[in-house]
């Protein structure tokens, strides 16, 4: 599946229709900094009825969520990690592997660690359009 969005406002609706194609509680954002990552795990957690602020942690890792149903979201962003260990090191694997829903920034730098569960969502700019395209295979 793709979309291409030229305002935010189509955030809503994307995000939407992402949690309601992507058969997985396990997403994968890839894209350049400054594609648009957070905000659109920002509009699916507004999706999940998440009642915490929705931020970038950048330097914590990882921020948990909890929604309105008492769901647990995990929001990792893995930009500043030097390498896998470091991942490990926090305990990736018992999030993954958990009911959860866990929504992951900079995907690659954990591609091994990743199961085969997890959705990627690529992001592209396009001019001053963003292409978020759907992809269950990486």
């Amino acid at each position: 599946m793709e979309w291409r969005c030229s305002r935010i406002d189509d955030l809503k609706q994307i995000s939407a229709e992402i949690l309601a194609n992507c058969q997985s509680t396990k997403l994968a954002f890839h894209g350049s900094m400054g594609a648009g990552k957070t905000t659109l795990i920002k509009h699916i957690c507004h999706q999940l009825n998440v009642i915490d602020v929705v931020s970038s942690p950048t330097f914590s890792i990882v921020n948990e969520y909890i929604s309105e149903l008492k769901h647990t979201i995990y929001h990792f962003d893995f930009f500043r990690i030097e390498n896998t260990q470091e991942a490990m090191n926090i305990g990736v694997d018992t999030y993954f592997y958990s009911n959860s829903f866990c929504l992951v920034e900079w995907p690659s730098k954990v591609k091994e660690l990743l199961p085969e569960a997890f959705v990627h969502i690529h992001i592209h700019l396009d001019g001053t359009n963003r292409i978020i395209k759907l992809a269950t295979n990486g």
